[in-house]
This record gives structure tokens, C-alpha cells and sequence, in this order.
């Protein structure tokens, strides 16, 4: 799962970087360390063969929604349900995306505590989460047409299966344009790519608990901290950081 994420760097910066054009001016964010579900977020697609960074809400609202609020139960899709599920599969097969994060938050459960960690790229560059979007336009007219999306999941690789059993996709870049490519119909080619990165790929270290609250943000959020200390049967166990 991924529940909690970090978008910090400049919107100008990210259009470079995935080589889109970037959203209207009066579309950039501030920079969020504490991104949560229906957060307006940046999403980098393709349309009519151009590639674009808007921003959209975070967590998939179907085509065929009644409401909004399903978005919320949406944030996440399961890289193994995409070509089955209704609420993904017209998307996997037309509008797949990138959502682009500095890091993302997950929780490690030891002796009935949680402690959270923070996962970023070892080489500092941005993460390329896959995702997908869909357009939605409300039955009621009082919201009219939102853009949403959802972040695909898959099973951990070996340094975050000591944390949690699912991690976001991230995409390298020599794979962005294959699964952009809204013309790419191949769906078991596609599926190919929803796999879990390399551990070499991430690092991850412990933050403060001030994250745990959506009201809470800023840089220090992503600053590395002690781990916390919790007795288990009677001995002193440290929440390890791998």
C-alpha cells in the first residue's frame, strides 16, 4: 500500500525531468511532505502524443462513480487486478500515468508499535510511481469534471518485505515511454513492467511520528530519527531501520 507520500520538488524542476510540459500557472502546489488521499497531486500523462504534467485528485474516481467519495477507497490499485476490475481496467487499457514522488511513507509494526519509515531513490532523482487516471464528471454538475488517479501496488522487494507487503511500482526511465504510450494496447507486455524495483534502488530510514497526522508538514517530517525503543518480553528491542 501506498497511503502517504512526499512531493517537494519544484513543479519546473519535474517537467524537465520527465520531459513534459508543465501545468498552468495557476495549476503548481507547494511543495506537500505529507501528501494523503484526495490531495491535489502531480501527474505526468500523454495526450494526442504529447506528454503533460497536471494536476489531478488522488484516488481513482471510476467513470461510472455515483460519487466522489470512492475516490477515497481508490488510492491504491493492485498491479494483479488491473485487467479484471471495473474500476481499472478501462484505464490500464487507455490512461496509464506517472506519479511522480520524492519519497513515500510506510509504517513498520514491531511489538504492537508502528514506527514510520521514510523510502526514497538511493540516487536522490524523483520516483516514477505508475499509476492511472480517468476522467469523471459529476451526475449532480455542482463539481463538474475531475481528473483523478491511483498509484499501482505490487508485492515488496526484499528491503521493504522487512516493513510491509506491498510497495508502490517505480518505473525506470527507460520504461516511461512504453508505458505512457496510450496507443500500446498489449496488456500482458505492460503487466510485465508492475514489478517490484531492485532493493538497490531504494533506501528507507526512520522519521518522526509527526507524520501520522495529515496536519502535520514540512522538511523535518523526512528527517531521520532515532529509532524508537519498545520492550518485548521483558528485553529491549530496537525497531530496526532494514
Amino acid at each position: 500500500m501506498c497511503g502517504r507520500y512526499v512531493s517537494a520538488t519544484p513543479p519546473d524542476e519535474l517537467a524537465r525531468y520527465f520531459g513534459a510540459d508543465p501545468p498552468p500557472l495557476e495549476e503548481l502546489l507547494e511543495p506537500n511532505y505529507n501528501v494523503a488521499p484526495t490531495d491535489d497531486v502531480f501527474v505526468v500523462f500523454e495526450r494526442e502524443g504529447t506528454r503533460r504534467m497536471d494536476v489531478f485528485r488522488w484516488g481513482l474516481v471510476p467513470r461510472w462513480a455515483k460519487d466522489i467519495k470512492i475516490g477515497s477507497r481508490m488510492i491504491n490499485a493492485r498491479a494483479d487486478g488491473l485487467a479484471t476490475k471495473n474500476a481499472f481496467k478501462f484505464a490500464f487499457g487507455h490512461k496509464r500515468c506517472i506519479v511522480p514522488a520524492d519519497g513515500f511513507y510506510e509504517w513498520k509494526r514491531t511489538g504492537g508499535q508502528k514506527q514510520p519509515m521514510y523510502i526514497h531513490r538511493a540516487d536522490g532523482a524523483p520516483m516514477a510511481f505508475a499509476g492511472l487516471w480517468e476522467t469523471w464528471r459529476d451526475p449532480s454538475d455542482e463539481l463538474g469534471v475531475v481528473h483523478s488517479c491511483t498509484v499501482i501496488t505490487t508485492g515488496p522487494n526484499e528491503t521493504m518485505a522487512a516493513i510491509h507487503d506491498r510497495m508502490p511500482v517505480i518505473l525506470e526511465a527507460d520504461r516511461w515511454d512504453t508505458w505512457l504510450d496510450g496507443d500500446n494496447q498489449d496488456l500482458d507486455a505492460l503487466g510485465a513492467l508492475l514489478v517490484p524495483a531492485p532493493s538497490r534502488v531504494i533506501e528507507l530510514h526512520a522519521v518522526s511520528n509527526a507524520v501520522n497526522s495529515v496536519a502535520n508538514d514540512g522538511p523535518e517530517l523526512v528527517a531521520p530519527v532515532a529509532p524508537v525503543a519498545v520492550a518485548v518480553n521483558d528485553q529491549l528491542s530496537l525497531l530496526e531501520s532494514e
